[in-house]
């Protein structure tokens, strides 16, 4: 046996057992030297606040000198995201409402009559009158309605039932956009607007403004405005004109507001001066209807024709008959002396306004032969006033001479 290699193997391994003890010596080293570093740096947040928190420990030094006062403890906020500062927005908020006024119980009574042109009237009118507590707006307008188709409402009897009933003290009618049609009467039918269909109508219209005049209704009939369409408009023309007449002899109150809804040329305009004079739309876009603006509008004028029987207040509509109990009181009067009364006078050629201005000059001639009386004084007569008047200034007169000589 070689006891020399065995000594060598021996110590060979012996070198490699130090070098391995040696290894791992320096992995335990290590791992002792990072495993704290490690811990540490996962709790330092916790370590901190907890040395924030904890009481300081006091010393060989706070014992000789005093202790001196703990610093205050750091507190790390995290940074947060700010709201943008921006400035407040304006508010708004609708007008107050305005006050409800509790009508009168002996309010005058003003009743809408008429088609849907009506509805849309009553609406205006409420508004319009909605702060005066002596007087109340009723509505009476029915759809589609007209003084043609009887059949299927018939106006005249349904103004006999209001009149009876004593519903209202004054009627404002404004109807006939449904009237552009056939009429049937007595089992025979006539074209719209034709000589036949004019009569009938023209009776109609008779029969519901002689009712209410004999019931001395003050009656506001509102003219027809121009129509989109062209022969649509040009038949309300021609329905309105007959209104027209009907309420001049029948002494009601007529509103020519045809101009007032119309352009330069006379023809239709949706959008026209409101009761403030802004520029408005005035009509809906059907062509026919008003809208609130220039239903608005006619209520503005409906106020201003009865201001000749209506003031507010507690003025009454009715008008006191001074001929009553006499003779007299049998002959036909109107039921008011409005500005209809005073028109029909002017086409009867009764009264001529002082405002009024002949439109050609031989009316001044045609006037002026019209009756030849002769003069109450000649020029001669009146320049030689006989003695003891009370003119005789001795003008134009030749004294008397005593001696008798001529001139």
């Amino acid at each position: 046996m070689n006891f020399g290699a065995c000594y060598k193997a021996r110590a060979n391994m012996g070198t490699d057992m130090k070098r391995l003890v040696l290894a791992l010596l320096v992995v335990c080293v290590a791992l002792i030297d990072v495993g704290p570093a490690l811990a540490q740096a996962a709790a330092g947040d916790r370590i901190q606040v907890a040395q924030a928190e904890a009481p300081r420990r006091r010393t060989l030094f706070d014992l000789l000198f005093g202790e001196e006062p703990a610093p205050a403890p750091q507190v790390q906020q995290q940074p947060q995201s700010q709201p943008r500062q921006t400035a407040p927005r304006p508010t708004a908020a609708l007008p107050p409402p305005k006050p409800v006024v509790d009508k009168s119980p002996d309010a005058t009574r003003m009743a809408v009559f008429g088609d849907s042109l009506a509805i849309d009237l009553t609406k205006a009118l409420e508004r319009f009158y909605a702060e005066d507590p002596n007087l109340v707006v009723i509505g009476q307008g029915v759809n589609s309605s007209g003084f043609v188709r009887d059949d299927f409402f018939d106006w005249n009897a349904a103004i006999a039932e209001q009149i009876a009933a004593d519903s209202f003290d004054i009627a404002v009618v404004i109807i006939g956009i449904n009237d552009r049609q056939e009429i049937t009467a007595s089992g025979q039918t006539y074209p719209a607007l034709s000589e036949g269909w004019t009569n009938i109508y023209q009776a109609r219209l008779n029969s519901f403004l002689g009712q209410l005049r004999a019931a001395r209704k003050p009656v506001i009939w509102m003219g027809l405005p121009p129509m989109e369409r062209s022969q649509y408009s040009a038949a309300m023309n021609q329905i309105s004109a007959l209104h027209r007449m009907a309420a001049f002899a029948n002494g009601a109150e007529f509103v020519d507001i045809y101009d007032r809804f119309a352009d330069a040329e006379g023809r239709y305009a949706a959008y026209g001066p409101d009761v403030n004079g802004q520029n408005a739309l005035m009509r809906k876009d059907d062509g026919i209807h008003y809208s609130a603006a220039g239903a608005d509008k006619l209520a503005f004028y409906i106020s201003q024709s009865i201001s000749t029987f209506y003031r507010g207040g507690q003025v009454s509509v009715a008008v006191a008959d001074p001929l009553q109990g006499t003779d007299a009181a049998q002959m036909l009067r109107p039921p008011y002396q409005g500005l209809g009364q005073i028109r029909l006078l002017e086409v009867a050629g009764a009264v001529m306004p002082l405002s009024r201005v002949p439109d050609r000059a031989s009316d001044l001639v045609l006037a002026g032969t019209a009756g030849d009386a002769p003069a109450a004084f000649s020029l001669e007569q009146l320049m030689q006033a006989p003695q003891g008047r009370v003119d005789a200034f001795g003008v134009g007169l030749e004294p008397e001479r005593d001696s008798g000589e001529a001139p």
